[in-house]
């Protein structure tokens, strides 16, 4: 039989093993959007397509949950999903059988589809992905050289596509497994988190120590940037502790001058100062709850003494009283300040901060909890059509894409404003989807339009890759144990994404 072959048998062979060696190769992957985006490449080229497109669906059912196309501009991509799968993609899967056609304008059955009719499609082949139910569908379109996809390409397509199936299944199986193991779950599960969005290991760590301090009636003292959510946090913690059901009053120390600083926290007498009247201050307004000072560093000396004599004894005195006040409630206070150094420079009281530093959360900045940056996107974007009456929008993964690699000084608050601005300027265009450029107008960091989708992802990876190693202080083994990845994998991908110290 081996003398029998034909040169030809012999090159097909040899192709299909290659095809079956190279998916192998790529099975090792541990994520499975690089396996899917090089597997589709190799495909394409080995069909001689010029563009190609492949989705998945999770239990073979439903809307797809991964996709992701070859060759495509980001508009087209729309065109695919929504017209195309009225016709071609949708009879590859209801029938469970390949679709070749030289034209799709000659195929009697996708003809009169409008789809077909507008776009004028030719070259066609679409293989659905695995047994029946198929779990995805291969969409191949046009071709490098004249003509339709022969015999040989079509078996290449279906090889693919039944090879593909259990080496995916077992990627998505993997995805969803660490989906399931949310590490924010276990606080999500006790606590009251309001509206805290995130999944990451670093809100994961902020979760855990508010476990520990909400139900301790203690004073704590949450540090970290402008708009990293401190007071969202401060809130979440009254919020589950013993106070729950008393006031919870905010009191930002930066915005009120220093001359009324202490009668805005202990109330006055009237007659204290010119034009004083009678009034009770924050402190009597949170009696038996939380009392959260945001800007602590901000509050001037002569005002330290007094919050120090609250702390301690539990009292105060009205400005220009002489008669004590009793206090009950819990501090939280938050700084973006660095309080050890004003407490070395003189400028805040060394006994006033160990007061109250007595439970310390230090809350990441965004560029620590990348992986929550497109769930934010989409919960702020979501919020902002509600908020203004406009009709609910989807962000595109562009988008998110965008958002995730981009920095944010500002951080969740320069977010949350981005993203209102964006549903704004989408509603205004009359579009359904929020771009990029809805975004970043006048962006100043690379545009998702001038990195390819390939570009950007690779260089969101880097940018996380780093900072994980920056994290273990560049201990690959506790890095790979807090990404999950093999110790291995992760020198493959510090060489491959050039990640270096």
């Amino acid at each position: 039989m081996v003398e029998d072959t034909t040169p030809e048998e012999v090159d097909r062979i040899r192709v299909e093993r290659d095809l079956y060696q190279r998916l192998l190769e790529l099975g090792r992957e541990a994520e499975l959007d690089p396996f899917l985006r090089e597997a589709l490449a190799l495909v394409v080229g080995l069909t001689g397509a010029r563009q190609g497109y492949l989705e998945l669906f999770q239990d073979g059912q439903g809307p797809p949950r991964w996709w992701i196309s070859h060759g495509f501009r980001e508009e087209q991509i729309g065109e695919v999903r929504s017209n195309i799968s009225n016709s071609i993609i949708a009879k590859a899967l209801a029938t469970g059988n390949t679709i070749v056609t030289p034209s799709a304008m000659l195929d009697p059955h996708l003809s009169q589809a409008d789809s077909i009719v507008l776009k004028k499609i030719d070259a066609v082949l679409c293989a659905p992905i695995g047994q029946t139910p198929p779990i995805g569908v291969l969409y191949l379109q046009g071709r490098e050289r004249p003509g339709l996809f022969d015999r040989a390409e079509r078996r290449l397509a279906e090889l693919f596509a039944s090879h593909l199936a259990p080496l995916a299944g077992r990627l998505i199986s993997e995805v969803e497994s660490r989906r399931e193991a949310d590490p924010t779950a276990p606080y999500r599960r006790i606590l009251d988190l309001g509206a805290v969005i995130g999944r990451s290991h670093a809100l994961a760590t902020v979760l855990k120590h508010i476990s520990l301090a909400a139900p301790v009636d203690v004073g704590v003292l949450l540090t970290g940037d402008n708009g990293t959510g401190k007071s969202q946090l401060a809130e979440v913690i009254h919020a589950n502790g013993p106070r729950s059901s008393r006031p919870f009053v905010e009191v930002n120390c930066g915005a009120i001058p220093t001359d009324l600083i202490e009668s805005e926290l202990f109330g006055c007498v009237e007659g204290a100062y010119t034009g004083a009247r009678d009034r009770l201050g924050r402190v009597a307004a949170a009696e038996g709850g939380t009392l959260f000072l945001d800007e602590i560093a901000e509050i001037p000396h002569e005002a330290q003494s007094k919050l120090l004599q609250l702390l301690q004894k539990k009292t105060y005195h009205r400005l220009g009283s002489i008669e004590p006040q009793t206090a009950n409630i819990r501090v939280i206070a938050a700084s973006n300040a660095d309080l050890p150094a004003a407490v070395r420079d003189k400028s805040f009281r060394e006994d006033l901060f160990y007061r109250l530093n007595v439970l310390h959360i230090r809350v990441p900045p965004l560029a620590q909890r990348r992986e929550d940056i497109p769930l934010l996107t989409r919960h702020f974007c979501t919020a902002a059509s509600r908020r203004h009456g406009l009709p609910e929008l989807e962000v595109s993964r562009g988008a998110e894409l965008a958002a995730a690699t981009s920095p944010w000084p500002g951080n969740i608050r320069q977010l949350e404003h981005a993203c209102e601005v964006a549903v704004v300027r989408a509603a205004a265009e009359g579009t359904d989807t929020i771009e990029a450029r809805h975004l970043f107008p006048d962006r100043t960091v690379p545009d998702a339009k001038a990195l390819t989708f390939q570009e950007a992802t690779r260089q969101f990876q880097a940018e996380f890759l780093r900072r994980a190693l920056d994290e273990n202080d560049w201990n690959v083994a506790k890095t790979a144990e807090q990404l999950d990845l093999a110790r291995s994998y992760v020198y493959t991908l510090m060489h491959t994404l050039e990640v270096e110290r």
